[in-house]
């Protein structure tokens, strides 16, 4: 699945879209890329001479995976409905994700109790793991968000 596909499940754009492609999608389990450029404007602030990806983002790009995989597969009618972060739960960061990296993040759904979520996530560049969380969230109407 390519961007202009992974627009029509899940409601973020530029600058804050930190989806480039889905290399796989199951019910139940996704794998998406982020290519990190120079260009991107969070490194202007973080750090200056020393560019490192926020690990906040890093969560954001596996929440955003997370969310494309259960509006892709479980959701009806996406363009009405959102899925929103409820909780995160052990996140680690374990490497500094700097520009030129390629970030691969694979999200497992954990369970579901009717919207209700959890979801495990696993990010790394080059085969090694730079970040890793439990994550849960609720699909919602957009009317009620």
């Amino acid at each position: 699945m390519k961007i202009e596909e992974i627009k029509n499940y899940i409601p973020h754009r530029y600058p804050f879209l930190l989806i480039d492609r889905v290399l796989e999608l199951e019910e139940d389990r996704i794998v998406t890329l982020k290519n990190v450029t120079v260009n991107e404007d969070f490194f202007n602030g973080h750090f200056p001479g020393a560019p490192i990806m926020p690990g906040v983002l890093q969560v954001e790009a596996m929440a955003q995976s997370g969310a494309l995989m259960i509006m892709k597969s479980q959701v009806d009618d996406p363009e009405n409905t959102l899925m929103v972060f409820t909780g995160i739960k052990n996140a680690k960061f374990r490497k500094s994700v700097v520009p030129g990296d390629q970030l691969r993040m694979e999200v497992r759904l954990e369970s579901q109790r009717r919207n209700f979520i959890t979801m495990i996530g696993k990010a790394t560049v080059d085969d090694k793991v730079v970040c890793e969380l439990e994550a849960s969230a609720a699909i919602v109407s957009k009317e009620s968000a």
